[in-house]
């Protein structure tokens, strides 16, 4: 009998034509004798759709041919499953293949996501959601709002949308953050909440991250000119500056002065004033080099 693998695929995701991804996909299950199932995101009820895939023919990996938000959607249909998740980049944002050394050859990728080893990713839970990459709260959050409204896909359409949102900006907000029994106040730009080093573009945000260490990161951007905000687009953040703090922890609260953007993992999720955010006991399984 052969061994069932689901295979994932977000037909929108990056404005990637995903057929050379599905083609490849079937050539090596048939030449190595498995038999892949697959599965076309539709934005209606994808989780309990991918769930019953799972009770049917309960695969030993789930293929994910998509970016981060297809990760955290089908992470999220698998929490309390044992079953290991191989990555296919192809999405506008690939932060999490980035961070996971996947941003490889078609080929290279293949083998990794049907037969790499795995690591056992931490989640983090913020106000009873599920983050598995980077959330955050301000400026990038707003970046993604406007992204997601934008015709221009992929990283031209990021950076049109990142100059336009920096113009726009208003006030900075207060933030009073509470982690490791201590509270700070601070004006701030931005703060993100970390599980990783890098966003999807691979500029590095939080260079302490460590995926799988139990604790997660807050990065506070005091101020975020064009200064800085250049610095950190080509890499080089400016980590001993007045500019930036950064507090690791696996658990805090933060409450703000008035309702501020928030994404996670590069998905809008309107506008929070308190966040209640903690490590979640339940790892996730995703395939390494």
């Amino acid at each position: 009998m052969k061994n069932n693998i689901l295979m994932v695929v977000n037909p929108i995701s990056g404005g990637v034509d995903k057929f050379e991804f599905i083609e490849a996909a079937l050539i090596f299950a048939s030449n190595e004798n498995l038999n892949l199932v697959q599965y076309e995101t539709s934005g209606e009820n994808d989780i309990s759709k991918v769930k019953i895939l799972y009770d049917k023919y309960k695969p030993e990996r789930i293929i994910i041919v998509g970016g981060d938000g297809t990760i955290k959607m089908v992470a999220e249909a698998m929490e309390d499953k044992d079953v290991i998740l191989g990555i296919l980049p192809a999405g506008s944002s690939n932060g999490l293949a980035v961070d996971l050394d996947l941003m490889r050859t078609l080929e290279e990728n293949l083998e990794i996501a049907f037969y790499g080893d795995y690591i056992k990713l931490d989640t983090i839970d913020i106000n009873g959601k599920k983050c598995y990459h980077l959330s955050d709260l301000g400026l990038n959050a707003e970046l993604v709002k406007n992204y997601e409204k934008s015709d221009v896909r992929g990283k031209w359409g990021y950076l049109l949308q990142a100059l336009n949102t920096l113009i726009d900006s208003g006030e900075p907000f207060t933030a009073t953050v509470t982690a490791n029994n201590q509270t700070i106040k601070s004006e701030a730009r931005m703060i993100v909440i970390a599980n990783s080093k890098k966003y999807g573009t691979g500029v590095t945000i939080n260079p302490n991250g460590v995926m799988n260490d139990g604790k997660f990161e807050l990065v506070i951007l005091r101020n975020l000119d064009l200064v800085v905000f250049g610095k950190i687009i080509t890499g080089n953040i400016p980590i001993n500056s007045e500019a930036i703090q950064i507090i690791s922890t696996d658990k805090a609260t933060i409450k703000t002065n008035f309702p501020v953007s928030f994404q996670i993992d590069g998905e809008y999720c309107g506008v929070e004033s308190e966040l209640e955010i903690k490590i979640s006991p339940n790892k996730v399984k995703v395939a390494i080099p």
